[in-house]
C-alpha cells in the first residue's frame, strides 16, 4: 500500500498543491495504519485516536476539497472524463461508509479486553483491503480528472 501511495505520489506530485498535500496526508496516513499492529498494548487508545484522526482528515479532504477541485476541472474541459468520473464516486462511497463505522467504533477505544483487540485486529485488516481500493479509486479520478488537463492546468497557473 506505501509503495502505491509513493507511486501515486511521483506521477501525479507537482501538478497542483491541493493534490500534492492529500497525496502527503495519504501518505501519512497509510504510515500510521502500518505502524499500528506494532503498537505496544499501553500505547494503543493514543495511537488509535491518532490514526482516525488521520483517516478523517483525509477523507473529509478528499470529500470537501479535492474532488470538487477535480469535478470543477472536469467540467471546464467538457472532454467526457466528467461522465468517467461519474461512475467511480459511488464506488469511492462505500469505502468512506466503512471508514466511518471503523472510527465510530474505535476512536474512544477505551481499556480493550483481548477480545476486543482480536477484532480489532480483524477490523483493521479489513479497513486496510477498503482504504486500499479508496486509493486505487481515487487515483482514476487523478488520472480523469486532473492528468489529462495538466499541460492546460499548468500554463494557465
Amino acid at each position: 500500500m506505501l509503495e502505491k501511495c509513493q507511486s501515486a505520489h511521483e506521477r501525479w506530485g507537482g501538478i497542483s498543491e491541493l493534490i500534492d498535500h492529500w497525496l502527503e496526508d495519504r501518505q501519512t496516513l497509510i504510515s500510521t495504519f502500518v505502524a499500528l499492529p506494532n503498537v505496544e498494548i499501553r500505547d494503543i487508545e493514543e495511537s488509535i485516536k491518532s490514526f482516525c484522526t488521520s483517516m478523517m482528515d483525509y477523507l473529509s479532504s478528499g470529500h470537501f476539497e479535492v474532488y470538487e477541485k477535480l469535478l470543477h476541472e472536469g467540467s471546464e474541459f467538457d472532454d467526457g472524463g466528467l461522465e468517467e468520473a461519474q461512475k467511480i464516486f459511488p464506488r469511492i462511497q462505500p469505502t468512506t461508509d466503512m471508514a466511518l463505522d471503523f472510527n465510530d467504533g474505535y476512536a474512544a477505544f477505551k481499556n480493550p479486553t483481548v477480545q476486543q483487540i482480536r477484532e480489532f485486529s480483524f477490523q483493521l485488516s479489513k479497513l486496510g483491503e477498503n482504504l486500499e481500493e479508496r486509493f486505487a479509486l481515487e487515483d482514476q479520478l487523478i488520472e480523469i480528472l486532473h492528468t489529462s488537463h495538466r499541460d492546460t492546468v499548468m500554463d494557465e497557473a
